[in-house]
């Protein structure tokens, strides 16, 4: 389980791109590393305009967004297109990573119990130690938060 003033633990995921990304090719920036449920749904797409539209205030910070779902590449892909998004996004389609990380979880969906990603988001240093863990995170009002996470940590 991932912990607060530990490491982040590392990974190796196909990005939209087509690339192999791993969190540790980010030594040296501060990451913001978000896991959300699915490309194109409401919740999802808000929260990654949200980042695109504070980028500036991101990379002034000396950070980088990534964010992962369990959606394939193409998915991915449609959705950075479609909404401009500056980042990339990674694949996690066996949900190996969302699982370290303790977001793949169980969910009510309207009755319905299935597996899925709690839309949570986790704040790491220059350094790979994460400062800050966002769990359930409501997307109103979560990039500000960060945001001030990000002025605090070196």
């Amino acid at each position: 389980m991932v912990e607060l003033e530990k490491e982040a633990p590392d990974f190796t995921l196909m990005s939209s791109d087509g690339k192999n990304v791993s969190l540790k090719d980010y030594k040296g920036k501060k990451v913001i590393l978000y896991f959300y449920p699915k490309d194109n749904t409401p919740g999802c797409t808000k929260e990654a305009c949200q980042f695109r539209d504070n980028i500036n205030s991101i990379e002034d910070n000396d950070a980088v967004v990534i964010g992962v779902s369990l959606d394939d590449l193409e998915s991915h892909k449609k959705f950075i297109e479609k909404f401009n998004l500056p980042f990339v996004l990674l694949s996690d389609n066996d949900a190996k990573v969302s699982t370290e990380y303790g977001v793949y979880k169980e969910k009510n969906m309207y009755g319905k119990k299935k597996m899925g990603i709690e839309r949570s988001t986790f704040v790491i240093d220059r350094n790979g130690i994460v400062k800050k863990i966002f769990r359930k995170v409501k997307v109103d009002g979560h990039v500000d938060e960060i945001l001030k996470v990000l002025e605090e940590i070196d």
